[in-house]
C-alpha cells in the first residue's frame, strides 16, 4: 500500500509517483488471472485464442488454464513465435515430452469437473490424445464431443477454437487490449475476459457485425 506519514512500521508502505498507480493496478490485475501459468517468460508475437459461435462470439476467451484434450493446459502449449507463420490455420502444439498433441483445442466442460463427458457417455480420459479423440472403450464414438449447449444458444459441437493475430481479431471488431509481454494470455485481455460471451459487453461478445442491431 502506498502511503505517508509517521508512526507507520518499516516495510509496510512505499512511496510511489502518482503516475504509477495505473501501472501497479495492471500487475496486480495480471497477477490475478494468469499467477504463474506465464513461468515469468515474455511474449513476441502475441495470438489470440478463443471458441467461437457460428456467429462469431467469443464464448470462452482461452487463458493459461484452459485445458485442451490432450489433457495439458492452454500454457503447456506453444504460445510463442519468433515469427507468426504465414500458414492457416496457426497451430499450437503442446510442448509437453511425448505429447502428440498438434494444435490446442478448448475442452467445453458443463459439468464443471476435470474430466468431462463425451455423447457416447464416456468420459475425456477414455478417449485418446490425438485427434479426433476417439473413445477406447469399444464404442462407435468417432471422436469426442460435449453433449451441451452453450449459453449462446448453440450446441458445443457447433463452435471452433479459433487462434487469430492482433490484425486479424481487430479485422472481426473484437477488443484485443493492451499490450501485455507475457506468455499463454490467449484472449485474455482483462478480468470481463473471464466472463462467458453473453455475458460481456465489449464487441467480443456480440457476435459479428452483421448479428448485431
Amino acid at each position: 500500500m502506498a502511503g505517508r506519514g509517521r508512526g507507520r512500521a518499516s516495510g509496510e508502505y512505499i512511496n510511489l509517483p502518482s503516475n504509477a498507480a495505473a501501472d501497479v493496478d495492471a500487475y496486480f490485475e495480471y497477477r490475478a488471472i494468469v499467477g504463474d501459468d506465464d513461468e515469468g517468460k515474455h511474449l513476441h508475437n502475441r495470438l489470440y485464442v478463443s471458441w467461437v459461435n457460428p456467429q462469431g462470439m467469443d464464448c470462452i476467451l482461452i487463458g493459461p488454464q484452459h485445458k485442451c484434450p490432450c489433457r495439458h493446459k492452454f500454457a503447456e502449449h506453444k504460445t510463442d513465435f519468433a515469427e507468426i507463420p504465414t500458414e492457416h490455420p496457426i497451430l499450437i502444439s503442446c510442448r509437453q515430452s511425448g505429447c502428440r498433441c498438434v494444435s490446442f483445442e478448448y475442452v467445453t466442460n458443463a459439468s464443471g469437473t476435470s474430466d468431462p463427458n463425451c455423447r457416447c457417455k464416456h468420459s475425456l480420459d477414455n478417449h485418446t490424445t490425438k485427434p479426433p479423440y476417439k473413445c477406447q472403450k469399444n464404442c462407435n464414438c468417432t471422436g469426442f464431443s460435449a453433449p451441451f449447449t452453450c449459453t449462446c444458444g448453440e450446441s458445443a459441437n457447433k463452435h471452433i477454437t479459433l487462434v487469430e493475430t492482433k490484425e486479424e481479431r481487430e479485422k472481426r471488431g473484437h477488443p484485443t487490449g493492451y499490450a501485455t509481454p507475457y506468455q499463454a494470455m490467449g484472449g485474455l485481455t482483462g478480468f470481463s475476459s473471464l466472463a462467458e460471451g453473453y455475458l460481456r459487453l465489449d464487441p467480443s461478445g456480440r457476435g459479428t457485425k452483421e448479428n448485431n442491431v
